[in-house]
Formats: C-alpha cells, structure tokens, sequence
C-alpha cells in the first residue's frame, strides 16, 4: 500500500514536471515558429490520440451545430409583439376577425401562430379560444426547445470522455512503470501527456457548449414569457371585441 501511494505521489509530480515543461518548450517552439494558436491546437490535438479526441470533438461539432440552428429559428421567432398586438387591435376594429386573422397568418413567429389559432376559435366564444391559446402555446413552446436535451448531452459526454482518456493514459503510465521498475520521465511522458490533453479538450469542448446552451436557455425564457403576456393580451382583446 506504501510503495503504491509512493508511486501514485512520484506520478503526480512527474505529470506537472512534464506538463510544465511541455508547455515552454511549446511555447518557445511556437515563439520561434512563428506558429498561430490553431496550429498549436492543431499538433496537442493530434498528440491527444485518435481515439477519444476524436469523439470529443465529433461532440463539439454536432454540438455547435445544434447551437447555431437553435439560435438561427429563436432569432427568427423574436418579433415585436406590442406592434402585433396593435395590427390586430386596428384590424379588428376595422374589418373583424377575419382582417385580424389575416394579419396573424402574414407575421412570422409563435407569437403570431397563437394568435392566429385563437381567433380561428374566436366563432366558438372567448372561452374556447383561451382554451386554444393555451393549447397551442404549449406546442409552441416545445417548438423552441426542439434539440436542446442534446446540447446539455453533448456538455456531460465531453468532459467524461477526456477524464476516460486521461484515466486510461494513467493506467498505460503506471504499466509502464510496472513493467520498466523503474520510474522514469521519459518512459511515461507519452501516456501522461495523453492523458492530460484528453481532459483539456473534453473541458474545452465543454465550456464552449455550455456558453451557447446559457444563452439559448436565456432566449428561449424571453419568448416564452413574451408569448405568455401576449396570449393574456390577446385574450383581453378579445374580450372587449365580444362586448
């Protein structure tokens, strides 16, 4: 138990020797080179291993796409509710609910969407095209959270396939030094260095997702609360066209 715990601690401090030392002749290679951050990204990627780098940033791929579509409809979705609101206040007034369903159907978003179903309703009394609003809001809403389970996914499998690398690249090093009986830098230099990259990127990978899906999150809370305070209106409206 001793001699293990001896190993374990000798381990350690040759992972920070190593990685210290890795990281400046890195950087005065790079220095020298005259290299940009993506080619040093480029060559630690590499060294990382195939086999888990390339899941991790298979994550990173998938994940960001899911992140620009679900940004692309949400921005698409936001529209200028008050001035909705008011279109259809002046077309009811003006020409019924027929003008004011056609206002609906011309403007894009959920908002309009909803609007449009309850005054599709609106033959069948006030009540049922609450009823209407709700129910449609409801899908609506699902509508924007489309994929989204897949980003937080994507945010857990990164990291905890660059700590399965970094745990296997520990294993390997301690075979290594099993097998040598000897502890030596330079014999488990490589499997260290795997190891410490794997959990960098899969963290990497992590944090970039993570900024995206708070952010959609965030987009996704506005429309739905904007959705919520219209539908209210709405009814409202509707209310006092009836009367």
């Amino acid at each position: 138990m001793k001699k293990g715990f001896s190993i374990m601690a000798v381990a350690m401090l040759t992972i920070l020797n190593v990685g210290v030392a890795t990281a400046q002749e890195k950087a005065e290679a790079t220095a020298e080179a005259g290299q940009g951050i993506h080619q040093v990204l480029k060559e630690y990627f590499i060294k990382g291993g195939p086999e888990f780098m390339g899941i991790v940033l298979l994550c990173l791929i998938l994940g960001l796409a899911i992140c620009i579509e679900r940004i692309i409809y949400l921005n698409m979705a936001t529209t200028n509710n008050k001035k909705l609101l008011a279109n259809v206040e002046n077309a009811l007034a003006s020409g019924g609910v027929e003008a004011a369903k056609e206002v609906a159907r011309n403007t894009k978003g959920p908002v309009a969407s909803i609007f449009y179903q309850g005054l599709d309703r609106m033959d069948e009394g006030v009540d049922n095209a609450e009823k209407a609003v709700v129910s449609y809001g409801g899908v609506q809403m699902g509508q924007l959270e489309k994929n989204v389970s897949w980003i937080s996914l994507f945010i857990a499998i990164a990291p905890m396939l660059g700590f399965m690398g970094t745990v296997i690249g520990m294993i390997q090093a301690f075979s290594d030094i099993q097998a040598a009986g000897t502890m030596d830098a330079s014999l488990i230099a490589g499997s260290i260095q795997v190891a410490l990259l794997t959990t960098v990127f899969g963290l990497i990978v992590g944090i970039i997702l993570q900024i995206f899906y708070n952010y959609i999150i965030a987009k996704i809370d506005s429309i739905v609360n904007d959705m919520e305070d219209s539908s209210i209106s709405l009814i409202d409206l509707l209310v006092r066209y009836k009367k």
